[in-house]
Protein backbone atom coordinates (compact mmCIF):
# COMPACT_ATOMS: atom_id res chain seq x y z
CA UNK A 1 0.00 0.00 0.00
CA UNK A 2 2.92 2.34 0.77
CA UNK A 3 4.39 1.77 -2.70
CA UNK A 4 1.01 2.48 -4.25
CA UNK A 5 0.77 5.70 -2.21
CA UNK A 6 4.22 6.77 -3.46
CA UNK A 7 3.20 6.00 -7.05
CA UNK A 8 -0.01 8.04 -6.72
CA UNK A 9 1.96 10.86 -5.11
CA UNK A 10 4.40 10.79 -8.06
CA UNK A 11 1.48 11.54 -10.34
CA UNK A 12 0.90 14.78 -8.48
CA UNK A 13 -2.10 13.41 -6.58
CA UNK A 14 -1.59 13.90 -2.86
CA UNK A 15 -3.48 11.45 -0.64
CA UNK A 16 -2.98 10.97 3.09
CA UNK A 17 -2.39 7.20 3.18
CA UNK A 18 -2.89 7.11 6.95
CA UNK A 19 -6.40 8.58 6.92
CA UNK A 20 -9.48 6.41 6.52
CA UNK A 21 -10.40 8.27 3.34
CA UNK A 22 -6.90 7.80 1.96
CA UNK A 23 -6.94 4.07 2.67
CA UNK A 24 -10.31 3.72 0.95
CA UNK A 25 -9.09 5.62 -2.12
CA UNK A 26 -5.85 3.63 -2.37
CA UNK A 27 -7.71 0.34 -1.90
CA UNK A 28 -10.14 1.32 -4.64
CA UNK A 29 -7.27 2.18 -6.99
CA UNK A 30 -5.57 -1.12 -6.18
CA UNK A 31 -8.74 -3.14 -6.83
CA UNK A 32 -9.37 -1.29 -10.08
CA UNK A 33 -5.82 -1.99 -11.20
CA UNK A 34 -6.06 -5.68 -10.37
CA UNK A 35 -9.39 -5.92 -12.18
CA UNK A 36 -8.00 -4.19 -15.27
CA UNK A 37 -5.04 -6.58 -15.36
CA UNK A 38 -7.01 -9.76 -14.60
CA UNK A 39 -10.04 -9.10 -16.84
CA UNK A 40 -8.40 -10.05 -20.17
CA UNK A 41 -6.70 -13.03 -18.54
CA UNK A 42 -9.97 -14.38 -17.15
CA UNK A 43 -11.69 -13.65 -20.47
CA UNK A 44 -9.00 -15.58 -22.34
CA UNK A 45 -9.43 -18.55 -20.02
CA UNK A 46 -13.18 -18.47 -20.72
CA UNK A 47 -12.51 -18.45 -24.46
CA UNK A 48 -10.16 -21.43 -24.22
CA UNK A 49 -12.65 -23.40 -22.13
CA UNK A 50 -15.49 -22.55 -24.49
CA UNK A 51 -13.57 -23.45 -27.66
CA UNK A 52 -11.58 -26.49 -26.54
CA UNK A 53 -13.03 -28.01 -23.36
CA UNK A 54 -16.69 -27.43 -22.60
CA UNK A 55 -19.28 -29.25 -24.74
CA UNK A 56 -22.27 -27.54 -26.27
CA UNK A 57 -25.93 -28.36 -25.71
CA UNK A 58 -26.91 -31.71 -27.19
CA UNK A 59 -29.12 -31.43 -30.26
CA UNK A 60 -31.48 -33.95 -28.64
CA UNK A 61 -32.56 -31.16 -26.28
CA UNK A 62 -34.30 -29.44 -29.18
CA UNK A 63 -36.16 -32.43 -30.55
CA UNK A 64 -35.98 -36.22 -30.81
CA UNK A 65 -34.45 -38.17 -33.65
CA UNK A 66 -36.98 -38.38 -36.41
CA UNK A 67 -38.12 -34.80 -35.95
CA UNK A 68 -37.28 -32.33 -38.71
CA UNK A 69 -34.53 -29.83 -39.45
CA UNK A 70 -35.13 -27.12 -42.07
CA UNK A 71 -32.06 -25.72 -43.83
CA UNK A 72 -32.15 -22.73 -46.17
CA UNK A 73 -29.41 -22.33 -48.75
CA UNK A 74 -29.12 -26.09 -48.43
CA UNK A 75 -27.70 -27.17 -51.77
CA UNK A 76 -24.09 -25.92 -51.53
CA UNK A 77 -21.26 -25.25 -49.12
CA UNK A 78 -22.13 -24.73 -45.46
CA UNK A 79 -25.85 -25.32 -46.00
CA UNK A 80 -25.21 -28.66 -47.69
CA UNK A 81 -22.94 -29.70 -44.84
CA UNK A 82 -25.54 -28.76 -42.21
CA UNK A 83 -28.01 -30.93 -44.11
CA UNK A 84 -25.67 -33.92 -44.23
CA UNK A 85 -24.53 -33.69 -40.61
CA UNK A 86 -28.05 -33.23 -39.22
CA UNK A 87 -29.27 -36.19 -41.29
CA UNK A 88 -26.38 -38.25 -39.92
CA UNK A 89 -27.53 -37.34 -36.40
CA UNK A 90 -30.98 -38.74 -37.13
CA UNK A 91 -33.01 -35.69 -38.13
CA UNK A 92 -35.24 -35.71 -41.17
CA UNK A 93 -34.38 -32.73 -43.35
CA UNK A 94 -36.25 -30.13 -45.35
CA UNK A 95 -33.94 -28.71 -48.00
CA UNK A 96 -34.71 -25.23 -49.31
CA UNK A 97 -32.63 -23.55 -51.98
CA UNK A 98 -32.87 -22.06 -55.46
CA UNK A 99 -31.85 -24.91 -57.78
CA UNK A 100 -34.14 -27.94 -58.05
CA UNK A 101 -31.50 -30.24 -59.58
CA UNK A 102 -29.03 -29.62 -56.75
CA UNK A 103 -31.74 -30.19 -54.14
CA UNK A 104 -32.76 -33.47 -55.77
CA UNK A 105 -29.14 -34.63 -55.91
CA UNK A 106 -28.60 -33.81 -52.22
CA UNK A 107 -31.85 -35.52 -51.20
CA UNK A 108 -30.75 -38.67 -53.07
CA UNK A 109 -27.32 -38.54 -51.42
CA UNK A 110 -28.87 -38.28 -47.95
CA UNK A 111 -31.34 -41.12 -48.61
CA UNK A 112 -28.56 -43.41 -49.85
CA UNK A 113 -26.21 -42.61 -46.96
CA UNK A 114 -28.64 -42.59 -44.05
CA UNK A 115 -31.31 -45.26 -44.09
CA UNK A 116 -34.69 -44.20 -42.75
CA UNK A 117 -34.03 -40.46 -43.01
CA UNK A 118 -36.81 -38.63 -44.82
CA UNK A 119 -36.20 -35.62 -47.05
CA UNK A 120 -38.40 -32.89 -48.46
CA UNK A 121 -37.22 -30.28 -50.96
CA UNK A 122 -38.45 -26.89 -52.06
CA UNK A 123 -36.87 -24.81 -54.79
CA UNK A 124 -37.42 -21.12 -54.13
CA UNK A 125 -35.49 -17.97 -54.97
CA UNK A 126 -35.38 -15.72 -51.90
CA UNK A 127 -34.53 -12.72 -54.09
CA UNK A 128 -38.08 -12.73 -55.45
CA UNK A 129 -39.71 -12.41 -51.99
CA UNK A 130 -42.66 -14.22 -53.55
CA UNK A 131 -45.70 -14.78 -51.33
CA UNK A 132 -46.52 -17.87 -53.38
CA UNK A 133 -43.12 -19.40 -52.52
CA UNK A 134 -43.62 -18.72 -48.82
CA UNK A 135 -47.12 -20.19 -49.11
CA UNK A 136 -45.63 -23.35 -50.61
CA UNK A 137 -43.13 -23.52 -47.75
CA UNK A 138 -45.92 -23.09 -45.20
CA UNK A 139 -47.86 -25.93 -46.82
CA UNK A 140 -44.75 -28.15 -46.92
CA UNK A 141 -44.03 -27.83 -43.19
CA UNK A 142 -47.64 -28.03 -42.02
CA UNK A 143 -48.01 -30.60 -39.25
CA UNK A 144 -44.27 -31.39 -39.07
CA UNK A 145 -42.29 -31.34 -35.84
CA UNK A 146 -39.54 -28.95 -36.89
CA UNK A 147 -37.05 -28.87 -34.05
CA UNK A 148 -34.13 -27.15 -35.83
CA UNK A 149 -34.09 -24.22 -38.24
CA UNK A 150 -30.82 -23.35 -39.96
CA UNK A 151 -31.00 -19.86 -41.51
CA UNK A 152 -28.07 -20.29 -43.87
CA UNK A 153 -29.23 -18.65 -47.11
CA UNK A 154 -27.13 -15.59 -47.85
CA UNK A 155 -25.64 -13.37 -50.53
CA UNK A 156 -22.59 -11.12 -50.69
CA UNK A 157 -21.19 -8.75 -53.31
CA UNK A 158 -19.65 -10.32 -56.40
CA UNK A 159 -16.43 -8.43 -55.60
CA UNK A 160 -15.64 -5.68 -53.07
CA UNK A 161 -17.23 -2.46 -54.34
CA UNK A 162 -17.57 1.10 -53.01
CA UNK A 163 -21.10 1.71 -51.78
CA UNK A 164 -21.67 4.57 -54.20
CA UNK A 165 -20.85 2.22 -57.10
CA UNK A 166 -22.90 -0.73 -55.83
CA UNK A 167 -25.44 -1.84 -58.46
CA UNK A 168 -28.98 -1.25 -57.24
CA UNK A 169 -30.02 -4.86 -57.88
CA UNK A 170 -27.02 -6.26 -55.99
CA UNK A 171 -27.78 -3.99 -53.04
CA UNK A 172 -31.47 -4.88 -52.85
CA UNK A 173 -30.83 -8.61 -53.46
CA UNK A 174 -28.45 -8.75 -50.48
CA UNK A 175 -30.99 -7.12 -48.16
CA UNK A 176 -33.85 -9.24 -49.53
CA UNK A 177 -32.02 -12.54 -49.00
CA UNK A 178 -29.94 -11.91 -45.88
CA UNK A 179 -32.51 -9.93 -43.91
CA UNK A 180 -36.07 -10.28 -45.13
CA UNK A 181 -35.72 -13.90 -46.26
CA UNK A 182 -34.33 -14.91 -42.87
CA UNK A 183 -37.07 -13.04 -41.02
CA UNK A 184 -39.91 -14.51 -43.10
CA UNK A 185 -38.74 -18.12 -42.76
CA UNK A 186 -38.19 -17.71 -39.01
CA UNK A 187 -41.60 -16.12 -38.51
CA UNK A 188 -43.12 -19.08 -40.32
CA UNK A 189 -41.30 -21.77 -38.29
CA UNK A 190 -40.89 -20.24 -34.81
CA UNK A 191 -44.57 -20.38 -33.69
CA UNK A 192 -44.54 -24.20 -33.85
CA UNK A 193 -41.39 -24.29 -31.73
CA UNK A 194 -42.96 -21.96 -29.18
CA UNK A 195 -46.03 -24.17 -29.05
CA UNK A 196 -43.90 -27.29 -28.46
CA UNK A 197 -41.70 -25.35 -26.00
CA UNK A 198 -38.47 -26.51 -27.64
CA UNK A 199 -36.41 -25.82 -30.72
CA UNK A 200 -33.21 -24.33 -32.11
CA UNK A 201 -33.00 -21.36 -34.49
CA UNK A 202 -29.44 -21.10 -35.78
CA UNK A 203 -28.60 -18.20 -38.08
CA UNK A 204 -25.34 -17.84 -39.99
CA UNK A 205 -23.53 -14.54 -39.52
CA UNK A 206 -20.10 -13.22 -40.48
CA UNK A 207 -17.10 -11.28 -39.20
CA UNK A 208 -18.39 -8.57 -41.54
CA UNK A 209 -21.26 -8.09 -39.11
CA UNK A 210 -18.83 -7.72 -36.19
CA UNK A 211 -16.19 -5.55 -37.86
CA UNK A 212 -17.62 -2.92 -40.28
CA UNK A 213 -16.26 -3.82 -43.69
CA UNK A 214 -15.71 -1.03 -46.24
CA UNK A 215 -16.36 -2.05 -49.87
CA UNK A 216 -18.76 -4.69 -48.54
CA UNK A 217 -20.89 -2.09 -46.77
CA UNK A 218 -24.33 -3.45 -47.67
CA UNK A 219 -23.39 -7.05 -46.87
CA UNK A 220 -21.67 -5.94 -43.65
CA UNK A 221 -24.76 -3.97 -42.60
CA UNK A 222 -27.06 -6.91 -43.35
CA UNK A 223 -25.01 -9.20 -41.09
CA UNK A 224 -24.91 -6.57 -38.33
CA UNK A 225 -28.71 -6.45 -38.59
CA UNK A 226 -28.86 -10.21 -38.05
CA UNK A 227 -26.71 -9.79 -34.92
CA UNK A 228 -29.11 -7.37 -33.25
CA UNK A 229 -32.18 -9.22 -34.46
CA UNK A 230 -30.92 -12.61 -33.22
CA UNK A 231 -29.92 -11.31 -29.80
CA UNK A 232 -33.30 -9.62 -29.37
CA UNK A 233 -35.17 -12.68 -30.63
CA UNK A 234 -33.12 -14.93 -28.37
CA UNK A 235 -34.30 -12.99 -25.32
CA UNK A 236 -37.91 -13.10 -26.55
CA UNK A 237 -38.01 -16.85 -27.14
CA UNK A 238 -35.88 -18.07 -24.23
CA UNK A 239 -38.86 -18.25 -21.81
CA UNK A 240 -40.58 -20.55 -24.33
CA UNK A 241 -37.68 -23.03 -24.33
CA UNK A 242 -36.57 -22.08 -27.85
CA UNK A 243 -32.84 -21.50 -28.29
CA UNK A 244 -31.67 -18.81 -30.70
CA UNK A 245 -28.04 -18.79 -31.73
CA UNK A 246 -26.23 -16.54 -34.15
CA UNK A 247 -23.11 -18.26 -35.51
CA UNK A 248 -20.27 -15.97 -36.53
CA UNK A 249 -17.58 -17.09 -38.92
CA UNK A 250 -14.51 -15.77 -40.65
CA UNK A 251 -13.67 -17.27 -44.06
CA UNK A 252 -14.70 -20.81 -45.02
CA UNK A 253 -13.89 -22.54 -48.31
CA UNK A 254 -17.19 -21.92 -50.11
CA UNK A 255 -18.37 -20.53 -53.43
CA UNK A 256 -19.26 -17.25 -51.69
CA UNK A 257 -15.74 -16.75 -50.31
CA UNK A 258 -14.15 -17.93 -53.59
CA UNK A 259 -11.43 -19.63 -51.51
CA UNK A 260 -10.55 -23.26 -52.25
CA UNK A 261 -7.57 -24.00 -50.02
CA UNK A 262 -7.99 -24.63 -46.28
CA UNK A 263 -5.64 -23.32 -43.60
CA UNK A 264 -5.57 -22.86 -39.85
CA UNK A 265 -7.90 -19.87 -40.17
CA UNK A 266 -9.96 -21.09 -43.15
CA UNK A 267 -11.73 -24.43 -42.54
CA UNK A 268 -13.80 -26.34 -45.04
CA UNK A 269 -17.60 -26.53 -44.54
CA UNK A 270 -17.40 -29.97 -42.90
CA UNK A 271 -14.95 -28.73 -40.25
CA UNK A 272 -16.87 -25.54 -39.62
CA UNK A 273 -20.32 -27.14 -39.31
CA UNK A 274 -18.98 -29.84 -36.98
CA UNK A 275 -17.69 -27.09 -34.68
CA UNK A 276 -20.94 -25.12 -34.88
CA UNK A 277 -23.17 -28.09 -34.01
CA UNK A 278 -20.91 -29.23 -31.17
CA UNK A 279 -20.83 -25.80 -29.50
CA UNK A 280 -24.50 -24.81 -29.27
CA UNK A 281 -24.86 -22.53 -26.26
CA UNK A 282 -21.12 -21.78 -26.05
CA UNK A 283 -19.98 -18.28 -26.96
CA UNK A 284 -16.50 -19.18 -28.19
CA UNK A 285 -14.96 -15.91 -29.32
CA UNK A 286 -18.20 -13.92 -28.93
CA UNK A 287 -17.63 -13.22 -25.24
CA UNK A 288 -20.30 -10.99 -23.73
CA UNK A 289 -22.60 -11.04 -26.79
CA UNK A 290 -25.96 -12.63 -26.01
CA UNK A 291 -27.19 -15.64 -28.01
CA UNK A 292 -24.09 -15.56 -30.21
CA UNK A 293 -21.26 -18.00 -30.86
CA UNK A 294 -17.99 -17.98 -32.77
CA UNK A 295 -17.42 -21.73 -32.55
CA UNK A 296 -14.49 -22.50 -34.85
CA UNK A 297 -11.32 -22.35 -32.76
CA UNK A 298 -9.19 -19.98 -34.88
CA UNK A 299 -12.13 -17.69 -35.64
CA UNK A 300 -12.95 -17.52 -31.95
CA UNK A 301 -9.40 -16.60 -30.98
CA UNK A 302 -9.24 -13.98 -33.75
CA UNK A 303 -12.48 -12.33 -32.65
CA UNK A 304 -11.48 -12.36 -28.98
CA UNK A 305 -8.11 -10.73 -29.73
CA UNK A 306 -9.67 -8.13 -32.00
CA UNK A 307 -12.38 -7.19 -29.49
CA UNK A 308 -10.02 -7.23 -26.48
CA UNK A 309 -6.98 -5.38 -27.79
CA UNK A 310 -8.23 -3.29 -30.74
CA UNK A 311 -12.02 -2.93 -30.69
CA UNK A 312 -14.35 -4.02 -33.46
CA UNK A 313 -15.61 -0.48 -34.11
CA UNK A 314 -12.19 1.12 -33.80
CA UNK A 315 -11.30 3.50 -36.66
CA UNK A 316 -7.86 1.93 -37.06
CA UNK A 317 -9.32 -1.58 -37.41
CA UNK A 318 -11.94 -0.42 -39.91
CA UNK A 319 -9.34 1.45 -41.97
CA UNK A 320 -7.11 -1.63 -42.04
CA UNK A 321 -10.09 -3.68 -43.18
CA UNK A 322 -10.72 -1.13 -45.93
CA UNK A 323 -7.17 -1.40 -47.17
CA UNK A 324 -7.42 -5.18 -47.37
CA UNK A 325 -10.64 -5.02 -49.41
CA UNK A 326 -9.28 -2.31 -51.71
CA UNK A 327 -6.45 -4.72 -52.54
CA UNK A 328 -8.90 -7.60 -53.08
CA UNK A 329 -10.97 -5.41 -55.43
CA UNK A 330 -7.89 -4.42 -57.41
CA UNK A 331 -6.86 -8.07 -57.87
CA UNK A 332 -10.41 -9.02 -58.92
CA UNK A 333 -10.60 -6.23 -61.49
CA UNK A 334 -7.16 -7.12 -62.89
CA UNK A 335 -8.21 -10.76 -63.21
CA UNK A 336 -11.44 -9.78 -64.97
CA UNK A 337 -9.43 -7.62 -67.38
CA UNK A 338 -7.02 -10.49 -68.15
CA UNK A 339 -9.91 -12.91 -68.68
CA UNK A 340 -11.60 -10.43 -71.03
CA UNK A 341 -8.43 -10.14 -73.12
CA UNK A 342 -8.13 -13.93 -73.32
CA UNK A 343 -11.70 -14.15 -74.57
CA UNK A 344 -11.10 -11.72 -77.44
Amino acid sequence: MDSLARFVDSLGIHIDAESIFGKVVLSTILCAGLYTISKPILSFIRVLLSLFVLPGISLSRFGPKGSWALITGASDGIGKEYSLQLAKKGFNVILVSRTQSKLDALASEISSKYAGIQTKVLAMDFVRNDDIDYGRLKHLVKGLDISILINNVGLSHSIPVPFVETPHKEMTDIIMINCLGTLRVTQLIAPGMVQRKRGLILTMASFAGVLPTPLLATYSGSKAFLQHWSTALGSELAPSGVRVQLVTSYLVTTAMSKIRRTSATIPNPKQFVAAALSKIGRSGGSQGIGFTSTPYWSHGLMQWALATFVGTLNRFAVDQNRGMHVAIRKRALNKAERDAKKGQ
